[in-house]
């Protein structure tokens, strides 16, 4: 390849052509000699060789001196990266505060934690609410309407409550006379009181004071059920600034009761026409209210669903479930009650004069079958509980579950999780989590309440003949020593008290104070009745079985003292017609 290099360059010139010398452009309109593309390709490497051996230009020299000083700049850092490590570990700021407490070493590990907490709080994040734009634009305008919409206290003589306030388009007059009276309709809300409910409304300090102390001779405060309606009628003012008196209240207290507060002059209109201010103290009226208390008695067909068939004859759904739970605590639902028997409730019922209702708790529950009776259950005794009608009350179904869980360890010998030996685990262990509601298995009465040892906060009950049943390990209880309880009635809730690896209940029950298995009792409570007590029960089922079905539902007859006049002629008209159709249905039977 050389040698063509070579022989190419001694080649002899043409003749008649000028010198390269002599003309520079003869070169171009030479011919150029033919080239083999091959030694091209040979020749390729030894110019790329000669391009990395040229001089470095400018640009690139420049370039190669940032990259060694920034190269130098990471060897640096990375350096005193390396010292700095190997000095906090020669200096030791945190070592293990567990090990050799109250050294040296220990204190200096405590200043740094007390430091780097002291340097988080001093950066903690500011809390205060920061101001940003209204979403509405606040002019004169916007304003002046939210003014109109405001609420303001009525005891000051404000109406704003009742309607829109003056914007700025109402000229306001010099002087204008005020309502004379203003009559409302108030509510006494959960966790309300009346007195609180009186000073909202705007009533003043002195008849407020007057009116609890007249209704507390009725009926306790405390007893007004929330919920409770007040007619509330406030007079004139004394003067302007000043609460308007309160000239009237009337409200139901109770199912049979209400009660009236009047002032003298309410109501009243004077000789020549015109109306009498009222004057004098408030006075107390009662209002008794005729009731009466035939029990309400509902019978139908149990069908496919017992609950869906006593809900579509009318029972209320709580008197529903009170049955189905009677029914359920002595008899198997679904093996001894047929689609074809007839269920047979009795409830106590209230009917007022004045027409309102109220519907009281259950007295019987049956289940007839052909015609006969197959389970009869009357509400009896002090303590409400349930009897068959031989005159014996027994819990035949088994015990309730004390909690919704499973069970996680038996009775009998085991490994104790805490003391590490082998003995007696003497009751029952429920799956349950932290608060979970602990019931009583069956009725009884609380013996203990509270700490026991490694058993924690703990609750006994007697249940009678020599049977008891303890819950441990509560978070905290809901009863206390010497209260009767029902069986289903949260006696306290689940925790992880005393001798507890974590949050369950431990169930026991004794029998003549010895331990035994709880899933070996098939019903706890047996309770007859004898003598005249037994004699007092019978007649008083045959008094509940002598109410007709649907008796209580019947519209009540009005008194002659309770018939009130009509005011308006369309009321007239209405009582014509009611009378009409009454005395047509009276001809027909």
């Amino acid at each position: 390849m050389l040698n063509h290099v070579r022989n190419m360059n001694d080649l002899p010139e043409a003749e008649g052509e000028p010198c390269a010398d002599e003309d520079p452009r003869a070169l171009v309109r030479a011919d150029p000699a033919p080239f083999d593309p091959e030694a091209a390709r040979d020749l390729l490497p030894y110019l790329r060789n000669s391009k990395k051996l040229a001089p470095p230009t400018k640009a690139q020299a420049a370039k190669r001196k940032v990259v060694v000083r920034v190269n130098g700049w990471g060897e640096r850092y990375d350096e005193w990266k390396l010292a700095a490590s190997r000095w906090f570990d020669g200096v030791d700021l945190a070592p293990d505060l567990a090990d050799n407490i109250g050294s040296r070493r220990w204190f200096r590990g405590l200043g740094t934690m007390v430091g780097l907490g002291a340097l988080a709080l001093a950066f903690w994040p500011d809390l205060t609410p920061l101001e940003a734009r209204p979403a509405m634009p606040q002019d004169k305008a916007v304003t002046s309407e939210l003014r109109s919409q405001m609420i303001l206290p009525l005891a000051l003589g404000a109406d704003s409550g009742r309607r829109m306030g003056p914007t700025g388009q109402v000229i306001p007059l010099k002087s204008a006379p005020e309502r004379p009276q203003i009559q409302m309709l108030v509510t006494l809300a959960s966790g309300d009181s009346f007195v609180t409910m009186l000073r909202r409304a705007g009533v003043s300090a002195v008849d407020i004071d007057r009116a609890a102390a007249l209704v507390e001779q009725a009926v306790p405060l405390a007893d007004i059920a929330p919920g409770t309606q007040i007619d509330v009628l406030l007079g004139r003012r004394i003067a302007a600034g000043q609460p308007r008196p309160l000239d009237s209240l009337a409200f139901r207290a109770r199912f049979n009761l209400e009660l009236e507060l009047t002032r003298p002059g309410v109501g009243e209109i004077a000789e020549d026409g015109t109306p009498i201010v009222p004057n004098g103290p408030l006075a107390l009226k009662r209002n008794i209210i005729r009731v009466d208390e035939t029990p309400l008695r509902v019978r139908g067909t149990v069908g496919s669903s017992l609950y869906r068939s006593m809900r579509r004859a009318g029972v209320p759904a709580s008197a529903v479930q009170d049955y189905l739970k009677t029914l359920d605590s002595q008899i198997d639902m679904d093996r001894e009650v047929r689609s074809t028997d007839e269920f047979d409730i009795i409830l106590s019922y209230r009917r007022a004069a004045t027409g309102e209702r109220q519907a009281g708790q259950l007295l019987y529950a049956g289940i007839e079958r052909g015609g006969e009776p197959k389970t009869q259950l009357m509400r009896w005794g002090s303590e409400g509980r349930f009897y068959e009608a031989s005159g014996v009350g027994e819990q035949r179904n088994g015990l309730l579950a004390p909690v919704p869980g499973s069970i996680t360890s038996g009775f009998g010998m085991r490994r104790h999780p805490i003391l590490g030996y082998r003995r007696l685990h003497a009751g029952m262990d429920f799956r349950a989590r932290h608060g979970t509601p602990i019931v009583a298995v069956s009725d009884g009465r609380v013996s203990s309440a509270g700490r026991a040892g490694g058993c924690g906060i703990a609750v006994r009950l007697e249940h009678g003949s020599g049977l008891s049943t303890r819950y441990c390990h509560m978070s905290r209880m809901a009863v206390s020593r010497g209260q009767q309880v029902r069986r289903g009635q949260v006696i306290g809730y689940v925790g992880s008290t005393g001798l507890s690896t974590g949050a369950h209940l431990h169930y026991e029950m004794y029998r003549g104070g010895r331990a035994i298995n709880p899933s070996s009792v098939a019903f706890v409570t047996r309770a007859e009745l004898s003598g005249t007590e037994l004699i007092d029960f019978r007649r008083q089922l045959i008094r509940l079985k002598e109410v007709e079905t649907g008796a209580a539902l019947k519209e009540l007859e009005p008194l002659p003292t309770e018939v009130e006049e009509p005011v308006r002629e369309i009321e007239k008209i209405d009582i014509a017609t009611r009378g009409t159709r009454r005395t047509a249905a009276t001809s027909s039977l």
